[in-house]
């Protein structure tokens, strides 16, 4: 049986990634400042900005089940904004959380999967990383970070077995969108970011639900190696093709023209 471990699996799609490998035949450990009991899975209270926290948690599923063979890190949030009206507090938590909190959860994970002779670890990204959104600037800049953290985390940790892979969702029907934090456009940029943050809530209340993203979240986890990133779905594959294959002139006027008009 695999052990593994999910953060942020108190709801959205981290839970139904939980759930899923759960259902796979996982032992299944979910890392959340709240518990939301179910069964099949395991709940350790932990907040992933906390080091020592995490590093205590990681520990105690060792203790419980021996080892950790697969590690998602899912835990994170969106704000959107101006960049010239969010606050530096704000921009800092986001990356605390979506980036830092991710590095925590591996860097407790790895000397365990080294020392087991493998692993597999799954860090959630989003299509915003190789299409930065206006108005989700600094959670694009994370996303993007997660990207490149992926690509040479996995040259370093490939000769011990270990492989990892970065999953870009796009739009999702999932807590996310209740959850994301907003500032006000100063009444500069009141009007563009209205429409922005309307159109982006519309098209994740109206996108692929959170139980079938977690279904393939858990799907990819349970691999033994992939490519290093993964889109889900075909219109984000897509996109993420388009943006590789465009002069970034052009693909970054398009979105533009979706989020920025």
């Amino acid at each position: 049986m695999k052990t593994a471990i999910v953060t942020g699996g108190s709801g959205g799609i981290g839970r139904c990634t939980a759930r899923a490998l759960a259902g796979a035949g996982c032992r299944v450990f979910e890392f959340s400042r709240r518990e939301k009991p179910e069964a099949g899975i395991e709940h350790i209270t932990c907040d992933v900005t906390d080091e020592e926290a995490l590093r205590a948690a990681v520990t105690e599923v060792i203790g419980r089940a021996g080892r950790v063979d697969i590690l998602v890190c899912n835990a994170g949030f969106g704000i959107s904004g101006a960049a010239e009206l969010t606050s530096s507090a704000d921009a800092h938590a986001q990356l605390e959380l979506n980036l830092f909190g991710m590095d925590n959860a591996v860097r407790a994970v790895l000397p365990h999967m080294r020392a087991a002779g493998g692993g597999r670890i799954v860090c959630m990204s989003s299509i915003a990383g190789v299409l930065p959104i206006p108005f989700q600037l600094w959670y694009s800049v994370s996303k993007a970070a997660i990207d490149a953290y992926v690509l040479a985390l996995q040259n370093e940790v490939r000769p011990f077995g270990i492989s990892v892979c970065a999953v870009l969702p796009g739009d999702i029907r999932s807590g996310f969108t209740a959850a994301r934090r907003k500032s006000s456009g100063g009444g500069v940029y009141d009007e563009r970011l209205e429409r922005s943050v309307a159109r982006m809530e519309h098209d994740e209340e109206t996108g692929m639900s959170a139980e079938a993203a977690g279904g393939r979240v858990a799907r990819i986890a349970l691999m033994r190696r992939s490519a290093p990133m993964k889109a889900l779905g075909l219109p984000y594959k897509a996109a993420a093709s388009a943006a590789k294959l465009l002069p970034r002139r052009v693909s970054n006027y398009i979105i533009g023209r979706m989020y920025a008009k």
